[in-house]
């Protein structure tokens, strides 16, 4: 018995064969496809070039009592603002809390892996927490093995472990550093202006939360892609607790109360004779 498979064969003519139609078609593209010696460099220029514009302010400082942490709540790309009510400051374990600035998936995918997978799991196989420093230094190891790939990460690992509070800056390029205050995002240049004029470390808690406060507010007077909610958060020896969320268009008239001015002349309508 022979299979029929006439039904089978295909009716366009090959590429190549004499039709109008296909003129063109086999011939080489027309673009040169660029040849380079130094390949991560030219990945990392190339996403440069179609990466969209983010901004955010997110800072924390170490004082006397703790970690302060402080953040906005805008998600914007470029000039389209998208979200005011986005949450950057993510509680990876009752003691510890991680920043967002960059990419919002990579940074909330990267925060609850981290709390997840890293910090839960050496807790249960350990039975103690893990340190500040060891998270920090995991998820800088897990973002240097995807390094190149567009990953967009800035974040900040601050909390409170068995030698005290610890601070953390970790980036998507595998960077990791070590501080007393970090700011991470556009609006940091402005944060850092109040921070470095402000910070003393013997404040107190509420001295620490104004600082932070008013910080963030000031970074999203100047800085378009900074805005919403300044939240608050404080990281002390029995864990986090957030002391304040408040909206910047109100902290705005806190700061800088209307004052209502004298009136130099009023124009008053005189009675006809």
């Amino acid at each position: 018995m022979k299979l029929d498979t006439s039904g089978l064969e295909s009716a366009a003519p090959l590429v190549g064969a004499s039709s109008g139609f296909l003129d063109g078609f086999a011939d080489a593209p027309s673009f040169e496809v660029p040849t380079t010696n130094d390949f991560d460099g030219f990945q990392k220029e190339a996403i440069q070039m179609v990466k969209p514009a983010k901004g955010t302010t997110t800072l924390a400082f170490i004082f006397k009592d703790g970690v302060m942490v402080a953040a906005d709540s805008r998600a914007s790309m470029g000039g389209y603002i998208s979200s005011q009510s986005v949450k950057k400051i993510i509680e990876i374990n009752p003691y510890m809390l991680g920043t967002m600035a960059g990419g919002a998936a990579d940074c909330q995918f990267w925060h609850r892996n981290l709390g997840i997978k890293v910090c839960r799991l050496h807790e249960l196989a350990n039975k103690r927490r893990i340190s500040v420093t060891g998270a920090s230094k995991l998820l800088a190891n897990i973002l240097y093995s995807y390094r190149g790939m567009g990953l967009s990460v800035g974040t900040m690992i601050a909390g409170w472990d068995e030698t005290g509070p610890g601070l953390y800056y970790v980036d998507s390029e595998g960077g990791r550093l070590k501080g007393m205050r970090f700011s991470v995002g556009s609006g940091s240049p402005y944060a850092y202006g109040v921070l470095d004029d402000g910070y003393r470390y013997d404040m107190s808690v509420e001295e620490a939360a104004e600082l932070a406060r008013r910080a963030i507010y000031h970074a999203t007077f100047r800085d378009g892609a900074s805005g919403g909610v300044a939240s608050v958060y404080h990281v002390g020896p029995n864990g986090w607790k957030k002391l304040s969320g408040d909206d910047v268009g109100e902290l705005h008239y806190h700061y800088y109360p209307v004052v209502e001015g004298a009136v130099e002349q009023e124009m008053v309508e005189v009675a006809a004779a």
